[in-house]
């Protein structure tokens, strides 16, 4: 007597998003981060590690670089077998990583690419070094859709890579965020969204630039408290309403709604930073 197995013959897959980034053991931050928003959003998240990470929800005390094969082999093992409809990027951990990743994605020139450029921890502590922001905007800047810097990463990355840092040490005032975004975008990026938590203010203006200016400036109420992965939330659910079919502007106004809502939702499990509730409409609270 054999066995019949039934399968289903009508269920269509959700839309899937490929996320490189490094792991995160609080889940607060990271490929956890991303795999909760994609799947909050309903899409089906594909991870490639990048990088492992020793941390905690105050900040990272270390991390190890995947070697950039094992990288590249994740990734086209999974875009060989299932039709990605986004790309996210995230932490990357070394130059050679970030030649792997751009070697990869550039055989994928119509999948749209977010980039968060992870450049620190929540607490300061350093993710990316000048020859690793270099290689980022060399490889990966001409290749992406929309590049999410916060304030901090965006002047960074304006800035030019050979330059000792002296002259901006000694500048009485910052570069004005438009000028950065101009800049970015000369770069290669498509469009680049700016958030602004870091900047003063009653409430955190985010805006998203591209080649004629900007698209849309949307202002959100400062919620109390300190964040782990907020950026991570922002950029993975950027990249999912992409997947879901909606088009650069719109999806940059739904995911920075749902980002604030999971900041709102945020609780504390341990003795640093509250974590976004990725899933906080399962929770009761539908707005």
């Amino acid at each position: 007597m054999s066995a019949t197995v039934s399968t289903p013959a009508s269920n269509i897959p959700p839309p899937i998003v490929l996320v490189f980034a490094g792991t995160d053991p609080t889940g607060g931050a990271g490929l956890q981060a991303d795999i909760l928003t994609l799947a909050s959003l309903g899409c089906h998240p594909l991870s490639v590690v990048t990088a492992v990470t020793v941390q905690d929800t105050v900040g990272v005390d270390d991390f190890l670089p995947m070697e950039p094969e094992w990288i590249a082999d994740q990734a086209r093992g999974v875009l060989e077998d299932m039709p990605v409809a986004a790309i996210k990027i995230g932490m990357i951990g070394s130059v050679e990583a970030v030649a792997a990743i751009a070697e990869v994605v550039s055989d994928y020139p119509d999948i749209p690419l977010v980039l968060d450029p992870v450049l620190s921890s929540g607490r300061g502590d350093p993710l990316a070094n000048e020859e690793l922001m270099s290689a980022l905007i060399d490889l990966l800047f001409p290749q992406t859709t929309v590049l999410t810097p916060n304030s901090i990463e965006a002047r960074r990355l304006a800035e030019d890579p050979a330059d000792d840092g002296e002259e901006a040490s000694e500048a009485e005032t910052a570069p004005e965020l438009a000028d950065c975004a101009r800049e970015l975008i000369d770069l290669g990026c498509e469009f680049v969204l700016i958030t602004g938590a870091h900047e003063q203010g009653a409430q955190v203006v985010n805006t998203l630039y591209n080649t004629r200016g900007v698209v849309h400036r949307q202002n959100w109420e400062r919620l109390p408290g300190s964040y782990h992965g907020s950026g991570c939330t922002l950029a993975s659910a950027l990249a999912g309403f992409l997947a879901l079919g909606q088009d650069v502007a719109e999806a940059a106004r739904e995911a920075q709604a749902y980002t604030w809502q999971t900041l709102k939702h945020a609780y504390r499990p341990g003795m640093g930073q509250f974590i976004p509730d990725r899933m906080y409409w399962v929770h009761g609270d539908d707005e």
